[in-house]
């Protein structure tokens, strides 16, 4: 009698239902909180995202179960109507905010409130900079389709290489959510690891000369070019292509509520409270995708090893096409600056003075950077935009 209790308090816990790659996925998870907790690799991003993969790998918690309903007759109508026999779990609902693509939206308009686009305005080049550092995305696309990947697929592990998780959280949702779990953690890792992927890769591609150019202090913005600014940009990106709006869309809002200065009350929330929300949200689910039996496989290290080709890429073309700039300039612009081209913001920037000022230890290109940094968010955009006009049925 007493050990047929014992027995059946044994089968009642997750411990007799711990598989190895659940367990697998619990060291991972707390690799992840390692890194974001000790290191401080991006802690507001991979700690919701590593608690979130813990959870759901905690067998029998039933946080990610969908709700189950059964077809029963309505008493009073006799229609056949569902019925939920029981109620999904917590994170499964706080999912659909990612699943149906709400959540990387209003972290744009997070980003928009928080963004000074005052460096890019003085410095309109920068626009091909971040233009430029957007070539990891299509040239990764074409890699993974040789890969066996689908053209959605190929599309959604792509867009790592623009170093912007939100816009590979919102395209995968869109083209290929069997793959959201992988493609967080290698897009939400990447960008963690700007500091540590970036320098090498610029360096290889620029001289010492190069690295210690000094550029000319950017022009004052006035108010008025930086109010007129995102209603230019929203409009003309969104007729230019519809399917950007979402995200340019949000985007141009949240910065436009920053820079009228008379909603203050808006862009602190926007800034503050809502991004706290809304990151709690989405690095909790996203990381609640990411269950060991869909994670653990060979299409999960392909993507990963992908995503770093993707975001190396992105750096390189950003940094080679900054050395046409220098050239073309007759030596005015520091090649460095095309590193920022991704729209890891404001990392990539950080990342851009530091390497500048071993260099030169008084070279100051953080605002220089800014520019292209904060047109690669806008490119990222784009660039999501144009894949799913093509891939999103």
């Amino acid at each position: 009698m007493f050990l047929d209790i014992l027995e059946q308090f044994w089968t009642s816990t997750g411990f007799s239902a711990l598989t190895i790659k659940e367990v697998i996925m619990l060291v991972i998870a707390s690799t992840l909180l390692y890194l974001a907790i000790k290191k401080g690799y991006e802690p507001y991003l991979l700690i919701p995202i590593a608690f979130g993969m813990l959870l759901t790998n905690l067998p029998l918690g039933g946080l990610m179960a969908e709700p189950v309903k059964e077809l029963v007759t309505d008493p009073v109508t006799g229609k056949m109507v569902y019925k939920t026999k029981q109620v999904g779990g917590l994170l499964y609902y706080l999912y659909q905010g990612t699943k149906l693509g709400i959540y990387p939206p209003i972290i744009f308009l997070c980003v928009g409130a928080m963004t000074d686009f005052g460096p890019l305005i003085a410095n309109p080049r920068s626009l091909l900079l971040g233009a430029a550092a957007q070539f990891g995305i299509f040239f990764t696309f074409i890699g993974a389709i040789f890969l066996g990947f689908t053209g959605p697929e190929a599309a959604s592990i792509g867009i790592i290489g623009g170093a912007d998780g939100p816009t590979a959280l919102y395209l995968t949702t869109r083209l290929a959510p069997h793959l959201l779990g992988a493609i967080a953690v290698a897009a939400y890792s990447y960008m963690a690891l700007v500091p540590i992927i970036q320098p090498p890769i610029m360096r290889a591609l620029t001289t010492e000369k190069e690295r210690k150019v000094k550029m000319q202090q950017l022009r004052p913005v006035s108010k008025k070019e930086k109010i007129i600014f995102p209603i230019v940009v929203a409009t003309f990106s969104i007729l230019l292509l519809p399917s950007s709006a979402p995200l340019l869309g949000m985007l141009m809002f949240g910065n436009l509520i920053r820079e009228s200065g008379v909603v203050e009350r808006l862009s602190n929330t926007a800034q503050n409270a809502l991004s706290n929300i809304i990151t709690i949200f989405l690095g909790l689910t996203v990381g609640a995708t990411a269950k060991a039996e869909s994670f653990l496989d060979i299409t999960t290290i392909k993507i990963i090893v992908l995503g770093l080709i993707a975001f190396s890429i992105g750096t390189a073309a950003g940094v080679i096409f900054g050395k046409i700039m220098y050239k073309v300039s007759g030596g005015k612009v520091n090649p460095l600056i095309g590193a920022a081209g991704v729209s890891a913001v404001p990392m990539a920037a950080r990342v851009v003075q530091k390497v500048g000022q071993q260099e030169n230890p008084t070279n100051f290109l953080l605002m220089h950077a800014m520019g292209p940094n904060v047109a690669g968010v806008i490119g990222s955009a784009i660039a999501a935009g144009v894949l799913l006009m093509f891939f999103g049925g």
